[in-house]
């Protein structure tokens, strides 16, 4: 049976930034609140649509892998916020890289880029596919209330990628699982869908809900149930651990994690500063930041995971190859953006904080 392996990545994310002094232009924070409650210190707005964060990510991936999308067998695309419901967005992907091929959405929000690998693994080892791209994209400051400081500070805009190969080689995927804890369904939601009144002007404020002490709880027992369960599927013991790159929703929760798993917190890999909580492309873009910075070698064992709303979670566990370099190099960038992150937010700033206050 073939084994699933990731031999290309890529990342995208938009060039404006709203820092956290930027925040506290509009709402009362603090970069000192912020940063020692969830380790952020900026996180990126986009100017562009989803998908075209996707195709960028998506052409760095492939590029890496030294393949060309005509040879893919299937895009999977993981996002919560997509440009449009219909036609999905893996559709776009799928035109702007070339492809001919299955190409659709899945929605698992943050554990989006662990259910679409999970999924692409299960197609390679059946032997139905041969090279899997596998995209987790969002473009979530779109669905900020950006008066609600428990949302505002937490998530930014940003896409990552992964090109998963057949291989007979004693690497790649090892185990995975995916689960969900439909009790937690309401403490993480956004309103948006057809359960809107499409007449009523008020539906269209629409925004992510969040219950954060619930979500902290349960986010660290998902994580930590999963990791276990395919650390022992695979008879690893957790030391055999090399480097732990969890979904980045908090630093907080990030700790807490590894310390429950006795597992030494300098393994964790944590890029959450830079990015916040970019949802189902926080674990590729943090693939992608770990080898860039030499923390992610090869033949390594790595233990991923990840909750997000529903309550979904997800857990992989993969042995690196023997590259950690790109066979080749992209030159797809994003257009230009002529505006500030805290430009970029305005609108939406300006129509929240004036909707709280009147």
């Amino acid at each position: 049976m073939p084994n699933a392996m990731i031999t290309g990545w890529g990342k995208c994310v938009p060039p404006a930034v709203l820092t956290n002094d930027d925040l506290a232009t509009f709402i009362e924070t603090s970069d000192e609140w912020i940063k020692t409650r969830t380790g952020i210190k900026q996180r990126h707005i986009s100017h562009v649509n989803t998908s075209e964060l996707a195709t960028v990510a998506a052409k760095r991936a492939l590029a890496a892998a030294g393949i060309d999308g005509s040879e893919l067998d299937m895009i999977i695309l993981a996002t919560a916020t997509p440009d449009t419901l219909v036609p999905n967005i893996a559709a776009t992907v799928q035109a702007n890289v070339g492809a001919s091929c299955a190409a659709f959405d899945i929605n698992a929000a943050c554990s989006g880029f662990l259910y679409g690998s999970g999924l692409a693994t299960a197609q390679i080892e059946s032997g139905q596919c041969k090279k899997v791209l596998v995209i987790g994209a969002e473009r979530l400051t779109f669905m900020i209330d950006w008066s609600r400081r428990e949302t505002a500070v937490l998530f930014g805009d940003g896409a990552g990628a992964a090109v998963f190969e057949a291989t007979e080689e004693d690497c790649g995927v090892k185990a995975y699982a995916l689960n969900n804890d439909p009790e937690g369904r309401e403490i993480l939601k956004a309103s948006f869908g057809t359960g809107m009144d499409r007449f009523d002007p008020k539906s269209l404020d629409f925004y992510i809900q969040f219950d954060g002490q619930e979500i902290f709880k349960r986010a660290i027992n998902g994580m930590k149930n999963l990791s276990a369960q395919v650390l022992e599927r695979c008879g690893v013991e957790k030391d055999d651990v090399d480097i732990v790159i969890p979904h980045q929703a908090n630093e907080r929760i990030i700790d807490t994690l590894v310390a429950k798993m006795r597992i030494p917190k300098e393994k964790a890999f944590v890029n959450i500063a830079n990015y916040g909580n970019t949802s189902a492309a926080t674990v590729p873009i943090a693939i992608c930041d770990a080898i860039e910075q030499g923390r992610l070698k090869p033949n390594q064992t790595i233990l991923s995971c990840a909750f997000g709303a529903g309550l979904t979670s997800a857990a992989m566990l993969l042995k690196w190859g023997d590259r950690v370099t790109p066979i080749d190099e992209s030159d797809a960038e994003l257009p230009p953006c002529d505006q500030s992150g805290l430009e970029l937010a305005k609108k939406a700033v300006d129509h929240f904080c004036k909707k709280n206050k009147d």
